[in-house]
C-alpha cells in the first residue's frame, strides 16, 4: 500500500518547517497528529433507534472504519432518555486511515461547505488539540444526498502531541487546513 499523500508531505516538508520555526533540537519534538476522533450525536435517537444504525453506517462509510454506537451514560426523565441506550455514533482514526481522511477533508470535504470562508481558529483546548464542527454530512461525497433522510452535523476532533495552541495550530496550518482570516 502506498504512503498517504499528507503522511509522505508531514515527513518531506512539515517536519523540517516546524522544526526551525520553534528551534526543536530534535525530530522527536515536532508535534504530530496523533489520531482523529469523530463523534455523531443523534438526539432523535431515543423515538427512533433505526437512526443509530444509519448514524453508524454513515461514518463507517464517511471514514472508511467501522463506527460504534454510543450509550447514553445517565438515565435523563425530561429527554425519555435511559442509561444505556444509543444515542450517537462514533469513530476513532489513527495512522493511515487518519492521514487519507484528513487529506479528503481538506481537499474535497471541506471545499463542499456553502458559503466557506475558513474554519474557525477558535477551536484549540488549549493543550494543543482541535476541534471543529460540520452541520451537513452531505459534504463528504461519500454520502448520496438521495439516501439520507435528515441532516446532521458531526464534531471532527484533532489529537496532536503539540504542547501549545500555537504549535497546533501551525501543524494544521501545514498540512492545509484553511483557517479563516480576522476575528473568530
Amino acid at each position: 500500500m502506498a504512503i498517504p499523500r499528507l503522511k509522505d508531505k508531514y515527513i518531506s516538508e512539515i517536519i523540517p518547517l516546524l522544526k526551525e520555526k520553534f528551534q526543536y533540537k530534535s525530530v522527536m519534538q515536532v508535534p504530530k497528529v496523533v489520531k482523529i476522533a469523530i463523534n455523531r450525536g443523534i438526539g432523535d435517537a431515543v423515538s427512533d433507534k433505526k437512526l443509530v444504525d444509519v448514524g453508524v453506517s454513515e461514518l463507517t462509510t464517511v471514514t472508511g472504519q467501522q463506527a460504534v454506537a454510543t450509550l447514553a451514560k445517565k438515565s435523563v426523565s425530561n429527554f425519555k432518555l435511559r442509561e444505556g441506550m444509543p444515542i450517537g455514533a462514533k469513530v476513532t482514526l489513527r495512522g493511515d486511515r487518519m492521514y487519507e481522511f484528513l487529506d479528503r477533508l481538506l481537499t474535497v470535504a471541506l471545499p463542499r461547505v456553502r458559503d466557506f470562508k475558513g474554519v474557525k481558529a477558535r477551536g484549540f483546548d488549549g493543550r494543543g488539540n482541535y476541534s471543529l464542527g460540520v452541520q451537513e454530512q452531505i459534504i463528504f461525497p461519500e454520502i448520496s444526498i438521495d439516501k439520507i433522510n435528515k441532516i446532521a452535523g458531526m464534531d471532527i476532533t484533532f489529537v496532536t502531541t503539540a504542547k501549545t495552541d500555537e504549535e497546533s495550530l501551525a501543524l494544521l496550518k501545514a498540512f492545509g487546513m484553511p483557517f479563516s482570516k480576522g476575528k473568530n
